[in-house]
């Protein structure tokens, strides 16, 4: 294959994944960390973009008992993000952070926006979570640095 062309999932090296997360709804978010995840299990270079409430599931919260994703909006369902999360855990479904940690052992580039975090109010040196590593950044960023070829969702 030339340097030109563009790597696709039947050519024996997988095309990446690059995700816009915008929206702030705990299902929306989760799902995109189950996206990410299994992407990357599949060897497919992943990018994860948080902007606008989405912002939330990258704040450490008050600690291990309330993380900031605590704070997103509600799920579909209409339950809290805890709730949702505790009736993920008994009916055999990852939980938000076995996704997210499931994301950082598997490579996904984790960013966050810059602009995003400006417009929620918070300065861009905003602490962010210590275990997670996250990048800084703005959309230019963002699209120069999504795997070449990638799908990009937004959600």
């Amino acid at each position: 294959m030339s340097s030109s062309e563009t790597p696709s999932a039947g050519s024996g090296n997988p095309a990446g994944l690059a995700i816009v997360l915008f929206a702030g709804g705990f299902d929306r978010v989760h799902y995109a960390l189950v996206m990410a995840s299994a992407a990357a299990a599949t060897n497919r270079p992943v990018t994860l973009f948080f902007t606008g409430r989405a912002l939330g599931a990258l704040l450490p919260g008050s600690g291990p008992e309330a993380p900031g994703w605590h704070g997103l909006d509600p799920a579909d369902d209409g339950s809290a993000p805890a709730a949702r999360d505790r009736w993920f855990a008994g009916n055999g479904v990852a939980t938000f952070e076995e996704l997210l940690e499931a994301c950082v052992l598997l490579g996904v580039r984790v960013m966050a926006c810059e602009m995003g975090l400006r417009a929620l109010g918070l300065p861009a040196s905003t602490a962010l979570r210590a275990d997670v590593p996250v990048q800084g950044g703005g959309v230019v960023t963002f699209l120069n640095e999504a795997p070449k070829g990638a799908a990009m969702l937004f959600v």
